[in-house]
């Protein structure tokens, strides 16, 4: 543990929102944990449970390393249904108690390949002694098992930061995230949109990458993607003043950016124990190999083997399309 003046001067807060992932979560803190084992960076972790029930909370209060903060956000209490608080109300509990100088953001399913986050710190510290007036730093990352490669996304040109880091005091600057127009989503673009407007730029880091594993609860997941739309539209009536977003819809602004990069430590390979679906589908692919290969192109596609592979996206693993028919 450090002490407050250390992460005030030039520390790291890692930030994460949760709810029920407790296997998943644990290896996320443990790949931060390992990020930082052997550097002199200040850190604190902090994460902010939705009112977790699968064990995530009980794990959580005996890690001595990380301050907890618990907001139940879904279910009853005293017989009445909880209000739920919007991603914006959500996380800024987390970036307001942050007393770093920078503040990293994290998914609680995601993986950190090393050298991400130190990557990332020491190209914030370099810009700032240049003078360049940095707001955010995204970091490259993979929709995992649907993508072989990295991305990051844009907005109508800006840059978004799905992983990455924040410069704490330009979080302040634009009073954290929007709590009140959104409900889940383009939250996280809404801050981009807010740092670019006050002068600040958004930048890649280009040498580091995180793990996000897709549809590790789908139920969760599904339950959020009914409040896309209406997100998305209230992005486009709040920044509808700028030229760029006349007349458009927000999937006509969106763009992914990708890049391939060859992880020598196979980080993801933590994730294989947890994900039982993924192993079947590693079968499944091939099993469809040795058949094709024992009978020939030609019959397989007579057979329909080749179906399943649809999609037309070629930086889409083949597992990943199976999971996007399945879901």
């Amino acid at each position: 543990m450090y002490k407050v003046t250390d992460l005030i001067t030039n520390g790291i807060s890692v930030v994460l929102g949760s709810y029920n992932r407790e296997n998943f979560i644990k290896l996320t803190i443990k790949s931060i944990r390992n990020e930082f084992a052997g550097t002199d960076i200040p850190y604190e972790i902090i994460v902010v449970d939705g009112g977790s029930t699968d064990g995530t909370i009980n794990w959580l209060i005996h890690q001595k390393d990380i301050i907890t903060i618990v907001q139940h956000n879904r279910g009853n209490w005293n017989n009445k249904p909880l209000y739920r608080r919007s991603w914006g109300y959500f996380m800024n509990l987390g970036f307001r108690s942050a007393k770093g100088k920078y503040i990293c953001m994290l998914s609680d399913d995601c993986l950190v390949i090393p050298g991400a986050i130190t990557e990332g710190y020491n190209l914030f510290r370099r810009k700032n002694e240049d003078g360049e007036k940095i707001g955010a730093i995204a970091f490259y990352w993979r929709e995992w098992p649907v993508f072989n490669e990295y991305m990051i996304h844009e907005f109508f040109g800006v840059i978004n930061v799905n992983h990455g880091l924040y410069l704490k005091s330009a979080l302040e600057e634009i009073d954290y995230a929007d709590e009140m127009t959104y409900q889940f989503y383009s939250g996280d673009v809404d801050i981009t949109y807010k740092l670019v407007n006050r002068g600040y730029s958004i930048i890649t880091s280009e040498n580091s990458y995180v793990e996000h594993f897709s549809h590790t609860n789908i139920k969760t997941r599904k339950e959020n993607i009914t409040m896309q739309e209406q997100d998305n539209n209230a992005f486009l009536t709040k920044w509808k003043s700028l030229p760029q977003l006349h007349n458009v819809s927000c999937s006509e602004g969106y763009k992914s950016i990708f890049k391939n990069y060859s992880d020598p430590k196979n980080t993801i390979r933590q994730f294989y124990p947890y994900v039982r679906m993924y192993r079947i589908g590693l079968i499944v692919v091939k099993i469809r190999e040795n058949v094709k290969a024992y009978i020939g192109d030609n019959r397989s596609i007579k057979l329909g083997l080749n179906k399943i592979t649809g999609m037309p996206d070629d930086s889409m693993t083949l597992w990943g399309k199976i999971l996007m028919k399945l879901f």
